[in-house]
């Protein structure tokens, strides 16, 4: 059952495999937790727990393509539009980042490098979760500063406006 599904989603034998064992771990996790009830078959919960982790390795996937892809893009192909919207982003967002404080700063520059935020918290001498926390409020003040920027804000005007245009 769970390999017909992995199978007619593009999936391979060893992918139903490694699904399979996946969602039995996270069966036995949920059966270990006292408040879990199980409401309906066993196999009918561990169907939509291994769909639902085969789902989000497509997705996965999908992101990596389209990722790689836009990188292999050569810059030629990129409208001269795009190149400088690109640049005034780029501005934007250092300009935006310098406004933040120093120990955000520290700790957006650490995740972007891969350090796990255990790593930083040790680094820094600050707490797991004062890490997270303090990433969140990072990244959630960069983005509206960003959002606020007269630059951005002119972009995306004109975006919106060659969209209306177009469509």
């Amino acid at each position: 059952m769970i390999r017909l599904m992995v199978y007619q989603k593009g999936g391979t034998n060893d992918d139903a495999h490694d699904i399979f064992q996946d969602g039995l771990i996270i069966m036995l996790e949920k059966l270990d937790n006292k408040e879990f009830a199980l409401t309906c078959k066993f196999k009918t919960f561990l169907y939509c727990v291994c769909e639902h982790l085969w789902k989000s390795i497509l997705d996965k996937r999908q992101a990596a393509t389209n990722y790689l892809s836009k990188r292999s893009e050569p810059e030629t192909d990129k409208d001269f539009t795009e190149l400088i919207d690109h640049q005034i982003y780029e501005e934007i967002f250092r300009d935006v980042f310098e406004t933040l404080d120093p120990i955000s700063k520290k700790i957006l520059n650490l995740y972007w490098q891969e350090v796990s935020p255990q790593e930083i918290a040790h680094k820094l001498g600050y707490t797991y979760g004062y890490v997270r926390k303090k990433k969140c409020e990072a990244q959630n003040e960069l983005t509206e500063k960003v959002k606020k920027h007269p630059g951005y804000k002119r972009i995306r005007s004109t975006e919106l406006a060659t969209r209306e245009v177009v469509h």
